[in-house]
């Protein structure tokens, strides 16, 4: 299918920022599963061009502004055609090997509960079915809540309060994965909800890697693998690493961050025009 995304991030700050650095990892990259038919990013209305290739085989760009700032508006929107492969991302070109996936992070490191989840799985069906099972162990230890974790909660806090959100399903995940010593990745994107169903934010899930496979997508909140509906942004060893905007700023006060992301079906210009509006109406 054609999907129909945009994604607006504002920063606003209290007083005037001094220096904003940020690191933005917002343009998709074309896989087995997905190609990027148009697609462009803007920070306060300006085109950003730099985007350049990193070590994972992905886009990222540096936006900088040394003068005095009330906010920045960032927007990435365009149109990525999707494809279903039953979760499988394949041999993606990176200049890093998949034993790099096995390197703990402080936001992935496995607790004693997490690696006892992982040992207890079957091993009946060979190693896929496997990390299927696991996906839906971590999804019936974790159940789904919002508002209990944080951006800095780790897989290990995560685990022990049993709730949270897709970033602590997919990095307990990586972590149980990680455990068993099969590599494994997290990745922000967006996800097409089903009917009745409105995400007006990014989304994450997990990866894993199998000599004969390739890559593999599991989203352990929906107990799928990732299919048709999911478009894929970027990766790392945990969320921050994955995160489609980071940075640092220089600025007395406080700052607010306020994100939405608008995503539908391309068909007949109909979606389109629907999309338009409803980005027209969430413009600052």
């Amino acid at each position: 299918m054609k999907l129909l995304v945009r994604h607006q991030t504002v920063y606003r700050y209290a007083a005037s920022a001094g220096r904003v650095a940020m690191r933005l990892k917002l343009m998709p990259v074309d896989t087995p599963m997905q190609t990027v038919e148009d697609w462009q990013v803007s920070v306060n209305g300006d085109p950003l061009t730099g985007f350049r290739s990193n070590s994972y085989g992905e886009m990222e760009a540096v936006w900088i502004r040394h003068d005095r700032l009330d906010d920045a508006v960032i927007v990435a929107e365009g149109l990525v055609e999707t494809r279903e492969t039953h979760g499988i991302v394949g041999h993606l070109s990176s200049r890093v090997p998949p034993a790099y996936y096995l390197r703990d992070t402080p936001l992935t490191r496995a607790s004693e509960g997490i690696a006892a989840l992982a040992s207890d799985l079957p091993e009946e069906g060979g190693p896929l079915n496997r990390l299927h099972a696991l996906s839906g162990a971590v999804r019936d230890a974790v159940a789904y809540r919002a508002g209990v974790t944080s951006a800095e909660t780790s897989a290990a806090q995560a685990f022990a309060i049993g709730a949270g959100v897709c970033q602590d399903h997919a990095q307990i995940f990586i972590a149980a994965a990680r455990s068993l010593g099969v590599p494994a990745r997290y990745v922000s994107g967006y996800l097409l909800a089903g009917d009745g169903d409105l995400l007006h934010e990014t989304h994450g899930w997990a990866e894993a890697f199998l000599p004969d496979l390739g890559w593999i997508g599991f989203d352990p909140s929906n107990r799928v693998c990732v299919t048709d509906r999911y478009l894929r942004l970027a990766s790392g060893l945990d969320a921050d690493d994955a995160a489609p905007i980071r940075g640092s700023v220089t600025v007395a006060g406080d700052i607010s961050i306020d994100a939405d992301v608008r995503i539908a079906v391309a068909q007949d210009g109909v979606e389109e025009r629907q999309l338009q509006r409803q980005q027209q109406q969430t413009r600052p």
